[in-house]
C-alpha cells in the first residue's frame, strides 16, 4: 500500500513539475487551462485509488460475511444501536404516557408501559442473537 502512495505521490509531483514547466513556456494566460488539466488528472489519480480501494474494502466485506465473520465494527455498533433505541423509547413514553393515562386512565397507563417494555424487549433480543448463516456453502 505504501508502494503504490509513493508511487502515486512520485507521478503527481512529475505531473506538476511538468504543469509548472509548461506554464513557464506559455505564459500566464494559459494559467487557467493548465490548472485545470492538473486538477483533472489528481481527481482522475484519486478516482482510481477510492475505487480500488472500495473494491477492497467490499471484497473483504464479502469474505468475512462468506466466512460468517461478524463486523469487527459491530459490538460497538450494536451497543449504541440499542443505546439510542432505549432513549428514543424513554422521550416517546412521556407523551405516550400522558395520552394512556388521560384516555384510559390508570390501565392505559399500564398498557402504554406495557407496550414500551415490549418494544423495547423485542428490540433487545432481536439485537442480541447471532444472524442466521446459511447452510449452502460453495
Amino acid at each position: 500500500m505504501e508502494a503504490r502512495d509513493a508511487e502515486l505521490k512520485a507521478d503527481l509531483k512529475k505531473e506538476l513539475d511538468a504543469t509548472l514547466h509548461a506554464r513557464r513556456e506559455l505564459g500566464e494566460e494559459y494559467d487557467s487551462a493548465l490548472v485545470d488539466s492538473f486538477l483533472g488528472k489528481i481527481e482522475q489519480r484519486l478516482d482510481g485509488t477510492v475505487d480500488r480501494r472500495m473494491r477492497r474494502h467490499l471484497a473483504e466485506q464479502q469474505m468475512a460475511a462468506a466466512r460468517g465473520a461478524r463486523s469487527p465494527g459491530n459490538p460497538l455498533d450494536s451497543w449504541s444501536e440499542r443505546f439510542g433505541f432505549g432513549v428514543i423509547s424513554l422521550i416517546l413514553a412521556v407523551p405516550l404516557s400522558a395520552i394512556g393515562a388521560v384516555n384510559g386512565g390508570l390501565t392505559g397507563l399500564l398498557v402504554t408501559w406495557a407496550g414500551i417494555f415490549g418494544v423495547n424487549a423485542v428490540h433487545a433480543n432481536r439485537s442480541q442473537k447471532p444472524r442466521p448463516t446459511s447452510e449452502w456453502t460453495d
